[in-house]
């Protein structure tokens, strides 16, 4: 290996493992910090969150820490003048840029790894530690707070008995099958059972007001709801955001197992309505929700379709981030990396990221061509070709 590749490899690696470390245990307490807030977990939860915490903060401080790395050792070279004596020694500037290139391509495989773990392994991870103490998490903001909410009901009591929940009132939302429902009673207890996933409410002497209705119930009543529902966050896991990349082309093929389904079941309906006379079952009113339902089920198909193409494109942020990063600092030439760091990350925070997410949500919606979320990166690799040659020639 040439004695500049080694130099600038060693420079890279040296400036990326110092930053990584810094940024990403800032990214973990962030994020352990934004969940323990938003479910109220306590110290034995925030220290079994943190493994499952580690890839979604990677997936974020590893692009930053590329160009961070970039930034700061181009800009340095820049500052003391050693690109202008390599190309003096009539040596091609390439010869500084591809080791970095190369490093940012092998952690572009890396981030699109840590983004399929973090959003299967990861979340689901969470998902499962919040699930399995709902019961103790419960009871800590009741015995503190004297309520408890989630995404489907609340609770508040007057005080806590050990387990014994005192004049407690539960209010169960509203939803499209039922309205809201609410439950008072003289005691109750919550048990969570982690095997069935449930979570049982059982309550004693209880008054109901279900809608318009209102009641007594003497003796014990129990209520079992799911455990996902128990959680500040609700259910979760089944929007493709949350699915491994290769469990998706799996549910690719089940939608359109059931959009095939539902269209020969529109047919039976149909050619039955025309035998037998019966006009008013093919009205619109009738058919709109059948057609609601294939809609639906192309509308998963896009997003399923347009996942593994956005998790590609942020992983491969790594390798367009380095490659704007390092010529752009070059141009500057400033030793300040915070200066320099500014200055690349500024365009990428108003530019890429706005264009990610614009591109995303055109493609879940069908709008534009799936693989039309590598737009910003493709824009990203354009800008730094042509700051590289602008370094070249001058």
């Amino acid at each position: 290996m040439k004695i500049v590749t080694r130099y600038i490899l060693s420079e890279m690696l040296w400036t990326f493992t110092v930053s990584i470390t810094g940024i990403t245990l800032f990214l973990i307490v962030a994020f352990v910090f934004r969940e323990a807030s938003l479910q109220g977990l306590g110290l034995k939860q925030i220290v079994s969150l943190v493994p499952y915490v580690i890839p979604e903060a990677l997936r974020f401080a590893v692009p930053m820490t590329i160009l961070f790395a970039a930034c700061s050792v181009y800009g340095r070279l820049a500052a003391n003048n050693e690109i202008i004596a390599i190309k003096a020694a009539g040596i091609t500037p390439w010869v500084l840029f591809w080791p970095t290139l190369a490093l940012a391509a092998l952690l572009s495989f890396c981030t699109v790894w840590l983004n399929d773990v973090a959003v299967s392994w990861g979340r689901e991870g969470i998902r499962r530690v919040v699930i399995e103490s709902v019961e103790e998490i419960a009871y800590a903001r009741l015995t503190q707070q004297r309520s408890f909410a989630t995404k489907n009901f609340s609770v508040n009591v007057q005080r806590v008995e050990g387990k014994r929940l005192i004049n407690p009132t539960f209010t169960f939302q509203a939803n499209l099958d039922s309205p809201q429902y609410t439950l008072t009673a003289a005691e109750a207890e919550l048990r969570a059972d982690t095997t069935a996933d449930t979570l049982s409410i059982i309550c004693r002497d209880s008054e109901y007001e279900f809608g318009t209705t209102k009641g007594k119930i003497p003796g014990v009543i129990e209520r079992v709801v799911p455990l996902s529902e128990s959680t500040r966050k609700g259910g979760g896991g089944d929007s493709p955001s949350d699915l491994a990349m290769h469990a998706i082309p799996g549910e690719i093929r089940a939608q359109e197992e059931l959009i095939a389904k539902k269209r020969e079941q529109s047919a039976a309906v149909a050619g039955l309505a025309l035998v037998t006379g019966d006009f008013p079952a093919l009205t619109e009113v009738v058919w709109q929700k059948r057609r609601a339902q294939q809609a639906e089920a192309q509308g998963r198909i896009n997003r399923l379709e347009m996942e593994p193409q956005r998790r590609w494109a942020n992983g491969f942020s790594c390798l367009c981030f380095a490659a704007v990063g390092a010529p752009l600092s070059v141009v500057f030439r400033r030793a300040e990396f915070v200066t320099n760091f500014a200055i690349c990350f500024g365009p990428i925070l108003i530019v890429y990221y706005p264009l990610m997410i614009l591109s995303v949500d055109l493609a879940k919606s069908g709008s534009i061509p799936r693989f039309a979320v590598w737009l910003g990166n493709c824009i990203m690799l354009a800008v730094g070709w042509w700051l590289y040659k602008r370094v070249r020639r001058y």
